[in-house]
């Protein structure tokens, strides 16, 4: 089993940047991809960017593509979400996972909220 611990997030203006970690307990992640996802208030959990942490490809949802990064520091056992642009429309709770596959994920972390006032 792993325990993601998630960090960052907050409140910030339209166009604004904010950067969220999500760090995990064990030193190897027992799936090879980290993914963030997002909820917001009375909308299904949607997929928002993947890693895969064994070669670093990069997936991303056409909403976020161009604004968000998705990144890894293997030596902190650690997954990174930059957002750049943010519109209020990337309102929502964040949450990290791992798992198996690009949208497959077996184990969340707490979520994180972030809010984009405009």
């Amino acid at each position: 089993q792993v325990q993601l611990v998630q960090s960052g997030g907050g409140s910030v203006q339209a166009g604004g940047s904010l950067r969220l970690s999500c760090a995990a307990s064990r030193r190897s992640y027992v799936n090879n991809y980290m993914a963030w996802f997002r909820q917001a208030p009375g909308k299904e959990r949607g997929w928002v960017a993947t890693i895969y942490t064994n070669g670093g490809n990069t997936y991303y949802a056409d909403s976020v593509k161009g604004r968000f990064t998705i990144s890894q520091d293997n030596a902190k056992n650690t997954v990174y979400l930059q957002m750049n642009s943010l519109k209020p429309e990337d309102t929502a709770m964040y949450y990290c996972a791992n798992g198996p596959y690009i949208r497959t994920m077996d184990y969340w972390g707490q979520g994180t909220q972030v809010t984009v006032s405009s």
